[in-house]
């Protein structure tokens, strides 16, 4: 089989069973095997069987192996013509004779049968993972909606006839999802080794929508409004969420990631120790047909921290224009994020005071838009608690509800929509029980 011949999905012959495959392949179109080429073939194909196996256990695909092995390797791999297709979808360019070469050969690979070969070869075993049922729905690598369209996505290609048909239904594909890690990913989070920085997928995000967060309408409003103006491609701002502890901050900025996904929003967790690495990070992304929230979650300052000039400076100030398609949300328990103190005011040891405290002050500044989440009073946390019971299915005395709840409150945490949800799964614990 020709993948040598490969010319923008370079690099994939070097998929140890694409590769194994090949040879195969090319082993199987003698009329006879020696004995000794046999074996070769033989092992050659319990290795191919391996690897398929051990895909299916990390993605969880099921249906043909093979082709969604060949699907997910089409899916994941970035280059100039994947990646100028990514939300985008389909445009004329000199660029497309070279992807219909490319698919000439991977139409040939999903034609293949492996049948006639694994029984001359006594591995009847291979039959097995050309229609495989899955042991289990969950996926170590994929969220179940990206999994199930891969596996979608593997038997529609394998019902074209033509290589024009396998690459408008994978240039579909791109044009929907986008491609590579940041197409079939919500989350990142930044990672360095040997002075590389590298942005990897986050398997498994929270599944939280903004319609679980009871309360804080106003707040949900101007964060949704924002996030809506960023990802439509209008002016927005960086947005900084502070107020109290457990008032739904973090889960806020989760649940726009789940919400906007569909519209090409993706969400790179940064923490404050990498601060130094932003610029490198934003570099990696800018150009791409996706948006990005930088967020920083917890985010505070203590006074001989100085981390938080890497920031400004990303923000707002550097020579480089911060990219269209990066945003920077944080949440805080403080407004200012950099601790004062009295003497920053008092100017006893400072001559210029006044610039210590505007310098610690402006950092907050440069977030464009600020959004307090305050703590409940007493009767919001209560219908919090009831909201969330009714949800839960628990069925319990409103009485006893309210008065379980003031108790749990004023012994973990106080009032807050956190404090409410740990209630709940007591509650929820206890009647498992």
């Amino acid at each position: 089989m020709r993948i040598d011949e490969l010319i923008l999905y370079r690099g994939l012959e070097q998929e140890p069973v694409l590769r194994d495959a090949a040879r195969l392949m090319k082993a199987g179109r003698q009329d006879q095997l020696k004995e000794k080429e046999a074996d070769k073939a033989r092992i050659r194909l319990y290795r191919i069987m391996h690897g398929l196996v051990e895909l299916a256990e990390e993605s969880g695909f099921y249906g043909s192996l093979w082709h969604c092995y060949l699907t997910n390797l089409l899916v994941n791999h970035e280059n100039s013509y994947s990646r100028s297709r990514e939300i985008r979808g389909a445009v004329s360019s000199s660029i497309n004779v070279a992807a219909l070469h490319d698919f000439e050969i991977f139409r040939g690979l999903f034609d293949y049968d492996f049948r006639p070969l694994a029984q001359r070869l006594g591995v009847l075993e291979f039959e097995s993972v050309l229609s495989f049922s899955a042991g289990s729905e969950k996926s170590r690598i994929y969220n179940r909606r990206i999994r199930d369209r891969i596996c979608t996505l593997a038997g529609q290609l394998a019902e074209t006839s033509t290589a024009q048909e396998m690459m408008d239904a994978v240039t579909r594909f791109y044009g929907e999802y986008g491609v590579g890690r940041f197409g079939l990913h919500k989350a990142f989070r930044v990672h360095e080794k040997d002075g590389e920085v590298m942005i990897l997928p986050i398997r498994n995000i929270l599944h939280v929508h903004l319609d679980d967060l009871i309360g804080y309408e106003a707040a949900k409003q101007k964060l949704v409004e924002n996030t809506e103006a960023f990802v439509s491609g209008r002016p927005a701002n960086n947005c900084l969420l502070y107020g109290d502890a457990g008032t739904g901050k973090s889960s806020s900025i989760k649940a726009i990631a789940n919400q906007y996904y569909d519209r090409g929003l993706r969400i790179i967790e940064i923490y404050r120790h990498q601060f130094r690495n932003l610029n490198e990070v934003i570099s990696q992304v800018k150009g791409r047909n996706y948006r990005f929230i930088i967020y920083m979650d917890d985010l505070s300052f203590e006074e001989f921290e100085t981390e938080y000039k890497y920031l400004k400076a990303v923000i707002e100030g550097g020579l480089e224009k911060k990219p269209e398609n990066v945003l920077i949300y944080a949440t805080s328990n403080r407004r200012h994020l950099v601790r004062e103190s009295f003497k920053d005011r008092e100017n006893s040891f400072d001559k210029h005071g006044g610039d210590t405290v505007q310098e610690k002050l402006s950092l907050a500044a440069r977030f464009g838009l600020s959004i307090y989440f305050g703590k409940p009073e007493f009767d919001e946390y209560q219908e919090i608690v009831a909201a969330l019971a009714e949800r839960s299915g628990i069925e319990m005395e409103r009485e006893a509800l309210r008065s379980e709840a003031t108790r749990w409150q004023m012994r973990h945490g106080g009032l807050s929509g956190r404090t409410a949800q740990q209630f709940i799964d007591q509650l929820l614990g206890q009647q498992q029980t």
